[in-house]
């Protein structure tokens, strides 16, 4: 393997860092099974805590489950615009399109083992949720290695996650982390939606960033 990789190669990877997508609507293309297969294996390829590879994949096709995971979105959504004041702000919410969880030809959700490899894991005891942060990275590879492959990711955070990994069947010590929708895009925003709808703008870097201590403006370096 290379331990180097050319200008050109190193631009790829910034350029789909910058082209990810949280995606909401969806062409209903087919996704195919070899496609699909790379992109759970980039997400295998993710870094873990005492290499403990803690995610698991389950693939959701059954319509019926699929309502089930809907409806607790749609009541979940309700509870979260009761909770919007503002009168404008209450209005975009109520126009914006959060999931795709019936037009997705692939929904995927991803678990997080937290008794894998117990009882000692190395590395995890005095941080016990960096099983859930490298669960994290997988999905991030995931998103990414989509991306280059032309398909879109949708993640479905307005659900009661109880009430998910009941229909799901998940046991004890399986956690949820997170529900996906998956498939090709209508398009590719040039923004991301809540940016380009007027929700929110991109932070400025320089105010995110400190220097030895919290609130310790940055001295060693200059961001342009």
């Amino acid at each position: 393997m290379s331990d180097t990789f050319s200008k050109a190669e190193q631009e790829v990877v910034y350029r789909v860092i910058r082209a990810r997508r949280d995606i909401r609507h969806f062409s209903g293309r087919p996704v195919p099974e070899r496609v699909l297969l790379r992109i759970l294996q980039a997400a295998h390829h993710a870094p873990s805590v005492g290499f403990m590879q803690p995610w698991n994949f389950i693939l959701v096709h059954s319509k019926e489950i699929r309502e089930q995971i809907k409806s607790s979105f749609e009541e979940m959504n309700a509870d979260q615009l009761k909770q919007i004041s503002e009168t404008d702000r209450k209005e975009l919410y109520s126009r914006l399109k959060l999931e795709g969880i019936m037009e997705a030809p692939v929904n995927l959700a991803v678990t997080c083992d937290r008794n894998r490899d117990a009882p000692f894991v190395l590395g995890r005891g005095p941080m016990p949720e960096t099983d859930l942060f490298s669960t994290c990275l997988a999905i991030q590879n995931m998103w990414l290695a989509a991306r280059v492959e032309g398909v879109g990711v949708g993640w479905v955070s307005i659900l009661n996650r109880e009430r998910v990994e009941e229909i799901l069947g998940l046991p004890p010590g399986i956690r949820l982390v997170a529900y996906l929708c998956i498939g090709y895009p209508v398009e590719f925003r040039e923004k991301p939606m809540l940016e380009e709808l007027g929700w929110k703008s991109r932070m400025d870097l320089k105010s995110l960033i400190y220097e030895n201590q919290w609130g310790q403006g940055l001295k060693s370096f200059h961001l342009d």
